[in-house]
């Protein structure tokens, strides 16, 4: 559930279906629902994700017709993610290393 969607209609939809609302309610509401801040924290952690992922064009423009083949592609990026991460941390550290 996002902000934009945020409303009473859609929340008791929601809630009938067992979903739990992540999102916070807006400031301006007078009656403000529940949520938990640690779901919504891990939230925004994926969101975040899947705009890295979104960095290669293939990923993001799915020109494949085949799921399974998109499927691979989106492996083969989140592979290619971790590697870029590890290399960041390597080249931090020695970096950090060779100052001392």
């Amino acid at each position: 559930m996002n902000r934009a969607y945020e409303d009473d209609k859609t929340y008791v939809l929601f809630s009938k279906n067992g979903f739990i609302p992540v999102v916070l309610p807006k400031k301006n509401r007078k009656t403000l629902w529940v949520y938990d801040k640690e779901i919504y924290k891990r939230h925004n952690e994926i969101e975040l994700y899947f705009l890295r992922l979104n960095r290669f064009r293939k990923v993001f423009t799915r020109y494949d017709k085949l799921d399974v083949v998109f499927l691979a592609v989106i492996m083969l990026t989140m592979i290619f993610d971790a590697i870029f991460i590890v290399n960041d941390i390597y080249n931090f550290l020695n970096v950090k290393i060779k100052r001392t």
